[in-house]
């Protein structure tokens, strides 16, 4: 059930955010979902796609700092109320949100939920108890 996602640090100048998705496309690489923080300074991308070896492979050959890390994907009601659930769940659990972002995937009219805590087996246990469909990589990459 964890996914593994790729966290690209990009300093925040002109053209580098333009690169790295040159980089990927040229490589063939599908971007599934993605999320970008940033300072004054960097940002760092954070995506999910299909091919996550060959995308870290790819951007550490044109001089990006890579890391690849583990996220789960969870689906939640399309409605007010749907994300309090989720994080009801895991709040009462004391399981700390490191971060997250989200994306509305209309074929099965569910938002999809990308969640990073610092504890991802008690995540996905206490998810599973709530009853919460925690999505694989495959999936993910079928939506």
């Amino acid at each position: 059930m964890k996914i593994k996602q790729i966290s690209v640090f990009l300093e925040n100048r002109k053209g580098r955010l333009s690169k790295a998705m040159n980089v990927l496309s040229n490589a063939g690489v599908n971007i599934r979902a993605l999320s970008i923080a940033d300072t004054s300074e960097f940002g760092i991308l954070r995506m999910i796609v299909p091919e996550p070896e060959l995308a870290e492979e790819k951007l550490a050959e044109n001089n990006f700092v890579v890391k690849v890390n583990e996220i789960i994907a969870v689906e939640v009601s399309d409605e007010p109320g749907g994300l309090d659930t989720v994080l009801g769940l895991l709040n009462n659990a004391n399981v700390n949100v490191e971060y997250l972002y989200a994306f509305v995937e209309k074929k099965i009219n569910k938002a999809i939920v990308v969640i990073r805590t610092e504890d991802l087996d008690a995540s996905i246990k206490v998810l599973e108890e709530g009853g919460v469909t925690i999505l694989s990589a495959e999936e993910i990459n079928k939506l």
